[in-house]
C-alpha cells in the first residue's frame, strides 16, 4: 500500500495511491492513477478513507513525512562505494544526522549550497519509524518500521572532504529530497523487500547510478537496531540506509531523479541562488 502526502490548495493531507497502471513508477501529470483520501495522520492512526477521491495528476505531492525529529543517514553501507570514495568498509556503521529543515518533496528544488562547488547525488532507501525504538534487536526494529520511501542524500562532496565532521556537506537546507509516497509492507510479508531492490539515479534522463539493496552490508533490520543504540528513534523519523556506487555531480540546470524498484521515482531540479 502506497500512502502519499499532497495537497490540491493550502491543505496537507494524506492518501492511498490507487489505480497506477503496471510500471509507472513516477507521478506525472499524465497519470491515471488517482488518491484515496484519508482521515488524519497514517503515521498515528489506521488508514481510514474519507470517501474523497482526487486525481493524482490534480494533486502535488509533497515529502511524504517531515521528521518530527532526525533524518539519520549511514554513510559507507555498500562496500563499492565505499571503495570509490576511496578506503575499505568501515567496521561499524558511520552515522550521522540531517535536520527536518534538509528534507523536500518532489520537484522541489535542490538549492546549491553557495560555500560549496562539488554537490553529488546519492539514491538512497529510506525507512520510516513509526514507534519508539531504543536499544532494540533486529526483530524489534523490524517491527517498529511504518514504511519504505525513496531519497536523494545530497552531499557537498568537497566540504565532506575538507571538514572535520560531515555536519554541512550533509545537513544543508534541501539536501534531503524524500518521495515520492511511503510504500507500506501489506501483512504476510508481500510486497516489496527492501533486502533486494534495485536503487538508481538519473541526471536529466540518463541513468547515471545503478545498485542493490542486496549488496547492503548491514540489511536494514540491523541498520535500525544499530541506530537504537546511539540513540532513540521517534514515530516519524527517517533512516536512509546508504548508496549504492556511482555517485556524482549535479550542476545547476539539471534534473536528478531518484528511484527505488518497488516503490516508485521522483525529480527533483537542480538550482544555485
Amino acid at each position: 500500500m502506497k500512502i502519499a502526502r499532497f495537497s490540491t490548495g493550502d491543505e496537507l493531507r494524506y492518501g492511498i495511491v490507487d489505480g497506477l497502471p503496471a510500471g509507472e513508477a513516477t507521478p506525472t501529470g499524465e497519470s491515471s492513477g488517482r488518491l484515496l483520501v484519508l482521515k488524519g495522520d497514517p503515521l498515528y492512526t489506521a488508514p481510514e478513507a474519507t470517501g474523497e477521491v482526487i486525481p493524482l495528476s490534480e494533486a502535488r505531492l509533497v515529502s511524504p513525512v517531515i521528521p518530527r525529529s532526525k533524518v539519520v543517514g549511514i554513510g559507507k553501507n555498500y562496500a563499492a562505494h565505499a571503495a570509490e570514495m576511496g578506503g575499505a568498509a568501515p567496521a561499524e556503521p558511520i552515522v550521522f544526522i540531517k535536520p527536518n529543515t534538509s528534507v523536500i518533496g518532489p520537484d522541489a528544488p535542490i538549492v546549491l549550497p553557495a560555500w560549496s562547488n562539488e554537490v553529488h547525488y546519492e539514491a538512497e532507501l529510506a525507512v520510516v519509524i513509526k514507534s519508539i525504538v531504543k536499544d532494540a534487536t533486529p526483530r524489534e526494529a523490524a517491527a517498529a518500521i511504518l514504511g519504505y520511501a525513496v531519497a536523494n542524500d545530497v552531499s557537498a562532496r568537497d566540504c565532506q572532504r575538507a571538514d572535520e565532521t560531515w555536519t554541512r556537506a550533509k545537513a544543508f537546507d534541501t539536501s534531503c529530497p524524500l518521495g515520492p509516497w511511503i510504500e507500506i509492507p501489506q501483512p504476510g510479508g508481500a510486497g516489496f523487500d527492501p533486502a533486494d531492490a534495485v536503487v538508481r539515479a538519473r541526471v536529466d534522463g540518463s541513468i547515471v547510478q545503478e545498485g542493490t539493496t542486496a549488496d547492503m552490508i548491514r540489511p536494514v533490520p540491523e541498520l535500525i537496531a544499530y541506530v537504537s543504540g546511539v540513540f532513540t528513534l521517534l514515530p516519524g523519523d527517517v533512516v536512509l540506509t546508504g548508496t549504492p556506487a556511482g555517485v556524482g555531480e549535479i550542476r545547476a540546470g539539471q534534473r536528478v531523479e531518484v528511484a527505488v524498484e518497488g516503490i516508485g521515482a521522483f525529480g527533483n531540479p537542480v538550482v544555485r541562488r
